[in-house]
Order: structure tokens, then C-alpha cells, then sequence
């Protein structure tokens, strides 16, 4: 395929198209810390989500160009990642089946967006089993987590004694970190927690642990740089697929999105919720304050969507007269 049809017009930023930019950002950084959250569903809802691919992939051949692009969701991650540290994870230890009702509310109210993509095209054999396998990826990564986590209240910090393979390992964990952030429908917390690391990063994230086991940057080191590489190498390969066979590509990512909600209600933070009210937990309580936030979510999202369907229908029929 000829190089100019990959070419991708990326947005000029006014005062609204920043801020929407940053929040798309804000939820990238959020899914580190929210088990299911795909930052990438969001960047598909406010149609950000191939410029955002464009901008990643071409950074070093147009810098300036995509780096102003990228600039205020690169904020908003930094936002995000505070935000889930501090606030987030206090509310997951405090409320955790009802935080993630929220969150997988917002995802499905969501999901319309992701299905948008694919309206119109035919359904094929491969296109199925695409959709197929994105679906059993997330909910595979899910249950591993769960099984893994085998719903105990205590964790095993993996960074007490880090040893020089670690960094290596960082390296790869972060760079599929990365990944999970441009495929819709990828969680990196989920991720984290099938390969038992979530507990102890977020656990690590304290003044206190730092003074007592300072070779912990160490590993912060090998993942921010394999989580960089990640998501520069991969997007251009995404925006390259998209242009090839883009129903194809996005009938995977319909089956990612739906699965990585289904995954919210199973991994190793959720099971230990399901674990304490077998115990005699507050079931009830958690169910209906659970229940009640999932269909706030789903209607805020919703709203959002039919939004955002509104604009681009003005838009395209603007485009229409002017033609």
C-alpha cells in the first residue's frame, strides 16, 4: 500500500479538543490502576483513537507535529496515574465490587462506540473467529488471575529481593503494559494481576517502601522504558493493520472490549471480594450499591456515545453541503 494512503490528519487543538485529549489521557493513565479500564475504548468513543495510533507510531519521523499531539494526553495519563495511586486505590480497598461496578457500568454504556466501527461490514468466517478469540483473551486473562490469587486477603511481595533478572523482566512486562494500552479491550491491571505483579506495584507506591527497598526503581526503570517501546512499536503496526483490513482488525477489538468487561467480575481483586462474602461479608450491601453505580455508568457513558454520534453526524452533513 502506498505510503500516502496511511497518512492520518491529526486534530488542531482548540481550548475543548485539549481538554477532551487529556481526559482521554486521564483514562489511559486510570487502567493501570482499574482492573478492565481500556483507555484505548475511550480514545475510540471520542475519535481520537487512529490519531492517537498515527501520532505514536510516527513520533521520531514528524516530532513536533505528533509530539504537540500527544502532549495533553500525556498529561492526562501523568493525571491519572496520580489520581489512581492516591484516590482510586483507596477506593478499591474500601469499596472494591462496588468501584469496579462503575467502571464496568461506564464500559458497556461504552461498548456502542466500539460496535460503530464495524457497522455495515460483512460477517465472515475469520471475522467471527477473530471476534472470538478477542473475547476468550481478556476473560482467559481474568480467570488466571483468579486462580492465581485463589482469593487470599494476603500477597507475597515479588520485589522483597530483586535480583538483576528483574529488570529483563520488566522490560517484557512493560512493554505488554504498553500494548494493553492501544488495543481496546486490553487491561494492564488485569494483565498485572495474571502475572502477579499488580499487589505488589501498587503495594510498592509509598515513601515508607521506598526508604527500605530503594532497588525498586530498579524495576520501576524496566518497566517505564519496556512500557514506552511498547506502545511505540506497536502502533505503528496497529495503523498499518487498520489500513490494510480495518473491519477485520476491528472485529477482534469489538470481541477485546466485551471480554475485558466480563473480565472486571473475574480476577484476583474481584475473587477476594466473592471470597469474604462467603466468609459472611456484607453481600447485600455490595450488591445494591454495586448495581446501582453499574447503571450509572451505563447511562453516563451512554449519553456520551449518543453525544458524540450527534456531532458526527452534524459534521458529516456539514461536510455533505459544502461538497
Amino acid at each position: 500500500m502506498p505510503k500516502e494512503s496511511l497518512e492520518i490528519a491529526l486534530i488542531k487543538y482548540n481550548k475543548k479538543s485539549w481538554c477532551k485529549s487529556a481526559l482521554l489521557g486521564f483514562f489511559i493513565g486510570l487502567a493501570v490502576i482499574v482492573p478492565g479500564i481500556s483507555g484505548s475504548t475511550v480514545a475510540i468513543i471520542f475519535k481520537l483513537y487512529d490519531q492517537f495510533l498515527y501520532a505514536l507510531g510516527n513520533l521520531f519521523k514528524q516530532f513536533k507535529r505528533c509530539f504537540f499531539f500527544l502532549l495533553p494526553i500525556g498529561l492526562g495519563i501523568v493525571v491519572g496515574v496520580l489520581l489512581g495511586f492516591i484516590a482510586v486505590k483507596r477506593l478499591l480497598e474500601i469499596l472494591p465490587f462496588a468501584i469496579v461496578c462503575l467502571f464496568a457500568g461506564l464500559m458497556l454504556g461504552a461498548f456502542p462506540a466500539v460496535t460503530d466501527e464495524i457497522k455495515g461490514a460483512k460477517r465472515t468466517k475469520t471475522r467471527l473467529a477473530l471476534f472470538a478469540l478477542g473475547l476468550a483473551i481478556p476473560v482467559a486473562l481474568g480467570c488466571v488471575s483468579a486462580l492465581l490469587s485463589g482469593g487470599a486477603s494476603e500477597t507475597v511481595d515479588v520485589f522483597s529481593k530483586i535480583a538483576w533478572w528483574h529488570f529483563p523482566l520488566a522490560l517484557l512486562i512493560g512493554a505488554v503494559m504498553g500494548i494493553t494500552q492501544i488495543v481496546p479491550g486490553l487491561s494492564a491491571s488485569a494483565f498485572l494481576m495474571a502475572v502477579g505483579w499488580f499487589n505488589s506495584l501498587v503495594e510498592s507506591v509509598s515513601m515508607t517502601y521506598w526508604k527500605s527497598n530503594p532497588m525498586v526503581f530498579f524495576v520501576y526503570a524496566g518497566l517505564g522504558i519496556g512500557f514506552v517501546g511498547g506502545i511505540l512499536l506497536f502502533s505503528k503496526l496497529l495503523t498499518d493493520i487498520f489500513a490494510r483490513a480495518r473491519h477485520t482488525a476491528y472485529s477482534m477489538i469489538v470481541g477485546l472490549s466485551l471480554g475485558s468487561i466480563l473480565s472486571m467480575f473475574c480476577n484476583g481483586d474481584v475473587v477476594s471480594v466473592y471470597a469474604n462474602w462467603a466468609a459472611g461479608g456484607a453481600f447485600a450491601l455490595d450488591l445494591i450499591l454495586g448495581l446501582a453505580l453499574f447503571a450509572v455508568g451505563v447511562f453516563a457513558a451512554y449519553l456520551l456515545v449518543r453525544y458524540q454520534r450527534k456531532k458526527d453526524a452534524e459534521s458529516n452533513s456539514t461536510n455533505e453541503s459544502l461538497a
